[in-house]
């Protein structure tokens, strides 16, 4: 079991490392296993907000949402959330006092990601 622990580890590790970088000024569009996921950082609140969205025809359970900063510093994840069939939920990140130049971000879903 630990073998597969860290296998696991390992592969959010390089999902990490190989996740689309963003700049200060971007918009994310991702997308995961029909969850959709849109963020951006305002600057002026120093947080990053969005949306992520069930385009899926039935319930996705434990969705959460984690930021990478190009400081090493990971917000999230969110708490998990059940997204109906269809649901839009709005995603708040706070981010103050960080000093950062990129970011990336992704959708986790399920009880083991």
């Amino acid at each position: 079991m630990a073998a597969v622990v860290r296998a696991a580890k390992a592969r959010a590790v390089r999902a990490v490392r190989a996740a689309r970088k963003y700049g200060r000024a971007d918009t994310a569009r991702e997308s995961r296993a029909g969850v959709d996921l849109v963020m951006r950082y305002e600057a002026a609140r120093e947080r990053f907000e969005g949306t992520v969205t069930n385009t899926n025809g039935a319930a996705v359970d434990d969705v959460r949402v984690e930021i990478h900063l190009s400081n090493q510093v990971e917000l999230g994840p969110t708490p998990r959330a059940t997204l109906v069939a269809g649901e839009i939920r709005p995603v708040e990140l706070d981010a103050r006092g960080q000093q950062f130049q990129t970011w990336s971000v992704h959708v986790e879903i399920g009880p083991g990601t």
